[in-house]
């Protein structure tokens, strides 16, 4: 998808060196997500996956008033007012939920509402830093519907079983302070605050070995689905790679001389 039909759908994509920078822009909905918005979201994280300069991405939503506060229910492309149930977005909210070929880190800066899809795009990430004002839940149950592009899955993995269900069942909203005293939030910041804070988190990435990060987040998001006795046998292909690396043997010899590495990621 090209920049126009990008932007048109509501989406912003914009690189900054090894940094890209994605924002919903559509805050006439809330930030609330339409079947182009979907597509448009994908497009940005395939084109992040192939670019070998970007190293990390920061997501989110234009405005202070939310992240993401769901589905857009008035989108035009909705069939007889559902945008999707059976035949939604392949790859989850935001092209992001179900996708496993991104091994790029990805920071939520969430600025205000993260619900529903919202809240399954964020926790999709791989961290979340919040403004105070934040707010994260699931109000599927309420209107008759579920978390099924992931979010019952995410939740239940991300925080204690008890309090996932206490969301789950019952569509309550948790705080940004909450969110974060159960381990799903890395971060609060002041709500003037929350681009710094995600972009600190980032240049802490990228100050670290490419290959590495990578295959780091590859173990993490595979070795999921393994059984435990599995995971400390099993070691993807990026991780090889990055061990037998040239910057692995650059991370060495900078310990030795007391300098930064120059990483080349190779």
């Amino acid at each position: 998808m090209n920049e126009a039909a990008r932007r048109e759908a509501g989406i912003r994509y914009a690189k900054d060196g090894p940094l890209a920078r994605v924002t919903i822009d559509r805050p006439n909905v809330l930030n609330a997500l339409s079947r182009a918005a979907h597509a448009a979201l994908s497009s940005v994280w395939d084109e992040i996956r192939d670019d070998r300069e970007v190293r990390v991405a920061i997501l989110s939503g234009a405005g202070t008033r939310a992240f993401c506060a769901g589905t857009d229910l008035k989108d035009p492309d909705a069939k007889n007012g559902v945008p999707y149930l059976w035949d939604g977005p392949a790859l989850g909210a935001g092209g992001l939920s179900f996708r496993r070929d991104l091994l790029k880190p990805v920071i939520a800066a969430v600025n205000g509402l993260a619900l529903g899809t919202g809240f399954e795009l964020a926790l999709a990430c791989d961290l979340i830093v919040a403004a105070e004002h934040a707010e994260f839940g699931f109000p599927e149950p309420r209107v008759g519907y579920m978390a099924l592009d992931g979010g019952i899955a995410m939740l239940t993995r991300q925080v204690p079983y008890k309090m996932a269900m206490g969301m789950l069942l019952t569509g309550r909203r948790v705080s940004a302070r909450d969110g974060h005293a159960a381990g799903f939030v890395n971060e609060v910041a002041p709500s003037d605050g929350v681009a710094a804070a995600a972009e600190r988190w980032a240049a802490d990435i990228i100050a670290c070995a490419p290959l590495s990060v990578e295959g780091t987040k590859q173990i993490a998001m595979e070795g999921r689905d393994l059984p435990s006795w599995a995971a400390p046998r099993w070691f993807p292909r990026r991780v090889m790679e990055a061990v037998a690396s040239e910057d692995s043997e650059e991370g060495t010899r900078a310990f030795r001389e007391k300098r930064p590495p120059r990483w080349k990621g190779r």
